[in-house]
């Protein structure tokens, strides 16, 4: 039997009875076992601190005072536009069918397609995908992304199924979709998340095409793809170089230098990452690049932490091949893997899951600087501590949107069925010669053949989306601080105010906000 809600609104309204629906819902989905990412929230917030959804909506509010905006138009950028709630057998071997529940939220149509991730994870219930899909709204706005924000999640650990279950389980979630008009390359794009990668977005679109075999841009319907089946090269280090990039900038702000003591160049730094996944492996991996020194880095069940510094390469490496930091010789092993947050360093990316700082630990971190790589690291009130001990907290919305970025990059790339510089590259590259050979010809020095090529080389697909991911984080950076700056507020706060009046302009031009 399968049962499935499907939630809609009318623009500028939200019944109380389809709230207290969603409510039940939430209720029924929250699972009874919890996993240690769980304890960790546990052992950092207290039970009077709100849950993820309540802390976006806290901080939206926060913003909203000051944004200028009329009420009702803030009201309605605030609620949720639709959610599918589904539950549906899957047979895990001839004689075990399981029921799997699984959830999109669509949060804003005001900009289409709308656009967020798809996790795997026993931990999803409809609260946190309606959290999540809200973040994607107001960060894509923050980024200048035209997208709406939405976000999907199935109600499985990864690691108890086969290769084969879970395809059959990302095929049956995705045909849900299909059939209640929740993906799309016009509609609704997902794109991978916590428990998801390129091979789930591989049958994601091809379950898809089989749905629409006549739809000639079918490749966009789903973001984060192998480069065989229509991805974009840089994509998959696009989250962990945006919050490289997002650090980096905020470093050279003398307002940010004075309160956190530090100069403005990254090279030096102490750094601190809590979870070692996509996001956190590249942003290490960035971070020690350009000259930071790591020297902790969580993982679920422990976290390695040096003072010297770690081999961020070494530990991955190790990692992959014995599933833990058990064992690695060359750093100390921090059984407790929540404490790794509580050491001193200058800069700390939480990039695990949500509230891993909260009011009971909240004292005890002494970073200078916390940049959020994950979604809703930081609950309100420990935000607010933070912020009063003069913390720098760059927030999520604007940190972690480097993966939205490049995803927009790839969608574009499906929409016109050609990859980036194709079709300029040996053009440029042309243009480059001609010009060197003019200058070496008044200069009367020629270039080595080593020499020339690293002048003349034109610009290939991932140095293209680098750039236009390093151009876009850095135009949001500025405009965050600008805001900030004017409104006399925090970073979280100014990047929201900068999100609703961007989303009010879209909304109320177009008419909207009226129907």
């Amino acid at each position: 039997m399968i049962t499935a809600a499907l939630l809609r609104r009318t623009p500028g309204t939200l019944s109380s009875a389809v709230r207290l629906h969603k409510f039940a819902l939430t209720a029924t989905a929250t699972s009874f076992a919890r996993s240690l990412s769980t304890h960790i929230t546990n052992a950092a917030c207290e039970d009077h601190e709100p849950g993820f959804l309540g802390s976006v909506e806290t901080f939206y509010d926060r913003a909203a005072k000051i944004s200028g905006i009329p009420e009702k138009n803030l009201n309605t950028i605030r609620a949720v536009d639709s959610v599918l709630s589904v539950k549906f057998p899957v047979e895990i071997d001839p004689n075990n069918h399981i029921i799997i529940e699984g959830y999109r939220a669509q949060h804003s149509r005001h900009r289409l397609p709308c656009k967020g991730g798809i996790r795997f994870s026993d931990e999803v219930d409809l609260q946190e995908v309606e959290a999540l899909a809200s973040l994607m709204t107001y960060k894509c706005a923050v980024v200048d992304v035209p997208f709406g924000g939405a976000k999907g999640g199935v109600k499985l650990n990864p690691k108890n199924f086969t290769p084969a279950q879970l395809e059959r389980i990302t095929r049956r979630y995705t045909m849900e979709l299909c059939q209640k008009n929740f993906i799309g390359p016009g509609v609704d794009v997902p794109a991978p998340d916590v428990g998801t990668g390129p091979r789930e977005m591989s049958w994601i679109m091809d379950t898809y095409r089989q749905f629409n075999p006549q739809d000639v841009n079918a490749a966009g319907c789903v973001t984060g793809k192998p480069i065989s089946q229509g991805g974009v090269r840089g994509r998959n280090e696009a989250t962990g170089l945006g919050v490289y990039y997002g650090v980096r900038e905020f470093l050279k702000f003398p307002e940010v230098q004075k309160m956190a003591g530090l100069t403005g160049e990254v090279a030096g730094k102490t750094v601190i990452v809590q979870g070692f996944g996509n996001v956190g492996y590249w942003a290490a991996k960035f971070f020690h690049r350009n000259g930071a020194k790591v020297i902790g880095i969580g993982e679920h069940d422990v976290s390695a932490y040096d003072p010297d510094g770690l081999d961020v390469e070494a530990l991955f490496k190790y990692r992959a091949e014995k599933g833990s930091f058990r064992g690695f010789e060359n750093a100390e092993m921090i059984e407790d893997p929540s404490k790794i947050l509580e050491r001193e360093c200058d800069i700390l990316i939480p990039a695990a899951l949500e509230r891993q700082i909260g009011l009971k630990n909240v004292k005890r971190i002494k970073a200078k600087i916390i940049g959020e790589a994950a979604n809703g690291p930081i609950t309100p009130d420990a935000h607010d501590y933070l912020v009063a001990q003069g913390k720098v907290v760059i927030p999520d919305l604007l940190l972690n949107a480097g993966g939205v970025t490049v995803s927009y990059f790839e969608w574009l790339k499906n929409l016109s069925h050609v990859r980036f510089g194709r079709m300029s590259r040996k053009w440029e590259e042309a243009g480059k010669s001609k010009l060197l050979t003019l200058v070496e010809e008044n200069a009367g020095r020629q270039l080595t053949p080593q020499e020339r090529r690293a002048v003349i080389h034109g610009a290939e697909e991932h140095e293209l989306v680098y750039s236009g991911l390093e151009d876009t984080m850095i135009g949001a950076c500025e405009e965050t601080r600008a805001t900030a700056a004017a409104k006399n507020t925090d970073f979280r706060t100014a990047a929201l105010v900068n999100a609703i009046l961007k989303i009010s302009t879209v909304t109320t031009q177009s008419g909207q906000m009226f129907l």
